[in-house]
């Protein structure tokens, strides 16, 4: 095959915002979906793998915690392979480990070798999915990639609907290994969205000039120097925070409605029409955060969502029979489909399409030590209280927390960015967009100048390295 060319999204590149694009948002739709809702699908084999295995929930249970584990903890080795091999072959590799998991699975004699294959393995096909998928999504989309984002994180509700009756009819056809094996072949799917993620060519004068640098530089495989971006520091610590409260109300909202004395159907009910709000709820919030007011301004609109979410978390607390339970559930899908849509986009807008393939590993990396405390911590705290209420208290706060570390870091500690182009490599790159648009020379030069002047005048102070300016006000 020769070298291995890495996609890094080349620069003098313009997102065709459209285009083939579409077929990539279509691939990254699927893969949002599987990465998702796939944990949360496989629980309805819970109990007919309690009945062969004479095991407790609690152990099987196991099996959506190493899952999601892999999801999140394998960021910095996503990055790492996307970055030295390109999104493409990451992904088709992925989905080959994503089915022969769960194609595995179906053989197995015990529940250690479920943890290691439908968990670990099939966790880490989807990771190697998913985060190209998004990295992808940022190359092909610019100005419409809010809506984008967006449209993609409906997959995750969409997928969940679709997955968990399947599931159980499955498992009522053809039994749990039946229905391991069904999903496996399904999963084959994720290697069909990776080959839609073709990667972006540069003009060919803009290639020829770059070959001699491209081999003197030397890609860093994990670019750990979006640490000393004070935005991305910002982020990455209110997203863990959030995280901390962001998925409890989901995983113990059934188990409130059957405290109250509902029937196990009509309280299952409530996720679904959480899910049905939050299949609209997304890409409307796309729409509305690429606006041309509201684009500039998404961070504060990301910590508004956060608030909602926390908010509604906080008036759940109160709710006491079925129909409180049904008005929470239409507010927090509404809250959290916000969240789905903007966690993403707002990263991208502080990090930019360069450094976006190491910072979403080092998020995900960080988020999944949160995930894992979450969820169990407020277990824990129902068994030493016995009362949903605190729980949903605790979460609200969570939540709430992280919207203000997020508004507040943002307004105070990062200041009000320029425009023009900070370095000579992004002038560069800027004078080459101006050409694939057909600009006049004049133009170009006169742009070039502005930026030759602005260096001068806008030394880099105190090491503080300059974000999209997207991220502040």
């Amino acid at each position: 095959m020769g070298a291995v060319v890495a996609d890094d999204g080349p620069s003098g590149v313009k997102a065709p915002d459209g285009g083939w694009g579409w077929a990539v948002l279509f691939g990254c739709f699927i893969i949002t979906g599987f990465s998702y809702a796939f944990p949360k699908a496989v629980s309805v084999f819970f109990k007919e793998l309690i009945r062969e295995f004479g095991i407790g929930y609690s152990d099987t249970a196991w099996i959506s915690s190493i899952l999601l584990a892999m999801l999140y903890g394998t960021g910095p080795l996503c990055s790492v392979c996307v970055n030295r091999f390109g999104c493409r072959p990451v992904m088709l590799v992925g989905g080959l480990f994503a089915s022969m998991g769960m194609v595995i699975a179906s053989f197995c004699t015990s529940i250690v070798q479920i943890y290691l294959t439908a968990g670990v393995i099939t966790g880490l096909g989807l990771a190697l999915n998913f985060q190209p998928s998004l990295i992808m999504l940022n190359r092909y989309f610019d100005k419409r990639r809010p809506l984008a984002n967006g449209l993609s994180a409906a997959g995750s509700p969409v997928f969940l609907c679709a997955l968990s009756p399947l599931g159980q009819i499955l498992q009522h056809e053809y039994g749990w290994r039946g229905g391991f094996l069904i999903l496996g072949g399904m999963l084959l799917n994720c290697c069909v969205c990776g080959a839609l993620m073709r990667p972006l060519e540069p003009p060919k004068k803009a290639e020829a000039t770059k070959e001699p640098a491209e081999k003197k530089a030397k890609k860093k495989l994990l670019d750990f120097s979006v640490f000393k971006d004070s935005g991305f520091v910002i982020y990455t610590l209110a997203a863990s925070i959030m995280v901390l409260g962001l998925f409890v109300p989901p995983v113990f909202v059934v188990s409130y409605a059957k405290d109250l004395g509902y029937q196990d159907t009509k309280a299952a009910f409530l996720l679904t029409i959480l899910g049905f709000i939050d299949i609209f709820a997304r890409p409307i919030c796309g729409m509305v955060a690429g606006l041309k007011w509201v684009r500039p301004r998404c961070v504060y609109l990301f910590s508004f969502a956060m608030i909602f979410n926390g908010f509604t978390d906080l008036m759940g607390s109160m709710s006491v029979d079925y129909g409180g339970l049904v008005v929470f559930c239409i507010f927090f899908g509404i809250s959290y489909g916000m969240v789905g849509a903007l966690q993403f986009e707002v990263l991208m807008a502080i990090v930019g399409t360069q450094k976006f393939s190491s910072a979403i590993g080092l998020v995900l990396l960080a988020e999944a030590m949160a995930v894992l405390i979450g969820p169990p911590s407020a277990g824990k705290l129902l068994d030493a209280t016995g009362r949903y209420m605190f729980v949903f208290i605790i979460a609200g706060i969570e939540v709430t927390t992280s919207a203000l570390v997020l508004a507040l870091g943002n307004f105070f500690c990062i200041k009000k960015k320029s425009e023009e182009p900070h370095t000579k490599e992004e002038a560069a790159e800027r004078e080459e967009l101006n050409k694939c648009e057909n600009k006049t020379p004049e133009d170009a030069k006169v742009d070039s100048i502005e930026v030759e002047q602005f260096l001068k005048d806008e030394p880099e102070k105190n090491g503080e390295v300059v974000t999209n300016p997207e991220t502040c006000v």
